[in-house]
C-alpha cells in the first residue's frame, strides 16, 4: 500500500501501511522524517545486518 498523508494537530503526517487492515501505521512527521534521511545508511545496515534471522 501506498504512503498517505494526514494531519496531527494542524501538523503534517506521512503514514506508512502494510495494507488497508493495519491496525497500527507508522506515522510520523516532518522532523522525524529529515532524521530518517540523515541516517538511512545507518537504517539500511541496520536491516541488512538483522534480515537473514529468523
Amino acid at each position: 500500500m501506498p504512503a498517505s498523508e494526514s494531519e496531527f494537530k494542524g501538523n503534517p503526517m506521512l503514514v506508512l501501511s502494510q495494507g488497508p487492515d493495519d491496525k497500527f501505521p507508522f506515522q510520523f512527521g516532518l522532523k522525524k522524517a529529515k532524521l530518517i534521511l540523515e541516517n538511512l545508511d545507518e537504517i539500511k545496515k541496520f536491516v541488512e545486518k538483522h534480515s537473514n534471522k529468523t
